[in-house]
């Protein structure tokens, strides 16, 4: 692994915990959905006296899934403890009840004023009984976290599916020749730098512990591959071979990396380890092969080829130690398609394709091969999956700038993240937090 001289004034690098960015996403909620589910979240007892509103945290994010709208539960504060007249908000067009409160906890040995304690219950008008709660403690600066983390209950006990508000974005922000790599809550809130460089900054792609972000930076004025610690703040050289390093993606198990390099000439996939080591040639073509993804069991890896005169899909299988074996075409839907990715259930696959003249996202059902386009926008780019599925997270224009904007698999109206006075590309969906139980 080549060894690398950091130029101070060029690059630096923070760990998550020390610089928060002045640059947060605006969301554009773009349309209103079907079916929502009515419910009513009360304004939490003793919330004010906090430095978040975790039931106006709790509304946003629920409003945001496009899965709910939110029924007027007025300004009084309610506490999980009261006695509730379900029958009454079911009047009131709520299937769906949420009271809670928000106090000082005594958890931190009694000598942290800024320490808070959560509980919520959430209750089924309908059918007059408890769906069940959370109790929740922790610093003042975990309030948003606990507030997703109380969305993603909700969401759960009453959809059936496993909520993602607790879940983390990154994406590259560009303000005129300055570039950062940040962080952010799933809702663009509670943004962090990462990394901030006068070279640019593609690809980033998650671990899958959440703990990791692999990109590419231009720092040493060509594409090299870096894995990026988010908790010490350490960077490794993962990709610094001859030529162009670029597209990694992690495998399964988080113990590997798949490239594309042009050491060769034409750009084909490697397999390497993250620390460097270990590097190893997957495919072999006269084409360009780049842009792999791995199956979520980490049994074939999907990538771009134009092998048949124009870029399309195909997947390959990962063999081990064996050289990767022969090549399917996965996508026959359009003439010109890119990017894949693979939903972590392993049962759909989303792509960019060329629709006259402009670059539209796409989704394909892996087992009947049906596909449907997703977006109304017509310079998409760069999909990523939620953790659960269920929507996706892409990069696009609105208003002359660049973007990102999330969509459900079901192709429900769209929301749209911006920056003011930049441009925002390269957004990658964060997994489920291990911390959390998962």
């Amino acid at each position: 692994m080549n060894k690398l001289i950091f130029k101070t004034l060029a690059i630096s690098w923070l760990s998550l915990a020390s610089l928060t960015a002045q640059a947060q996403l605006k969301v554009t909620i773009t349309g209103v959905g079907s079916n929502l589910y009515p419910i009513a979240v009360a304004n939490f007892s003793g919330e004010t006296a906090a430095a978040q509103q975790i039931s106006t945290i709790i509304r946003a994010d629920l409003a945001r899934s496009g899965r709910f709208v939110n029924i007027d539960a007025g300004a009084t504060p309610i506490a999980e403890t009261e006695a509730i007249d379900l029958a009454s908000w079911k009047t009131k067009g709520a299937d769906a009840f949420v009271a809670g409160s928000v106090s000082p906890s005594n958890e931190s040995g009694g000598n942290n004023k800024d320490y808070y304690s959560i509980r919520f219950r959430l209750s089924d008008t309908v059918k007059r009984q408890s769906l069940g709660g959370l109790a929740l403690a922790g610093p003042a600066h975990s309030l948003r976290a606990s507030a997703h983390k109380a969305s993603d209950y909700i969401y759960q006990q009453l959809l059936g599916e496993r909520g993602i508000f607790s879940t983390r974005i990154a994406y590259v922000v560009r303000t005129q020749n300055r570039y950062q790599l940040q962080v952010s809550d799933s809702d663009g809130q509670n943004p962090q730098i990462a990394l901030a460089s006068t070279e640019p900054i593609i690809s980033p792609t998650w671990s899958p512990d959440g703990t990791k972000i692999a990109y590419v930076s231009f720092e040493q004025k060509k594409p090299v591959v870096y894995i990026h610690d988010l908790i010490s703040g350490q960077r490794t050289v993962v990709a610094n071979q001859r030529g162009s390093n670029s597209a990694p993606a992690w495998s399964p198990n988080g113990k590997q990396l798949a490239v594309a390099l042009s050491l060769t000439g034409n750009t084909q996939i490697y397999l390497v380890n993250v620390d460097g080591s270990g590097l190893r040639r997957l495919s072999k073509s006269n084409s360009i092969d780049t842009e792999p993804q791995f199956s979520p069991n980490g049994e074939s890896i999907y990538f771009t080829s134009d092998r048949g005169g124009s870029p399309q899909i195909y997947k390959m299988p990962n063999l081990g130690e064996i050289l990767g074996g022969q090549a399917q075409r996965v996508t026959f839907q359009g003439r010109y398609n890119t990017t894949p990715r693979i939903s972590p259930n392993g049962k759909l696959l989303a792509y960019i394709s060329r629709i006259n003249g402009g670059f539209k996202l796409h989704l394909q059902d892996l087992a009947s091969n049906e596909v449907t386009s997703l977006t109304e926008t017509r310079y998409d780019d760069s999909p990523s999956f939620a953790a659960n599925s269920k929507y996706l997270l892409y990069a696009t224009q609105a208003n002359g700038r660049d973007v990102l904007a999330t969509v459900s698999i079901d192709a429900r109206p769209s929301q749209i993240l911006s920056v003011r006075g930049s441009d925002v590309r390269d957004p990658s969906w964060g997994p489920f937090l291990q911390s959390s139980g998962e």
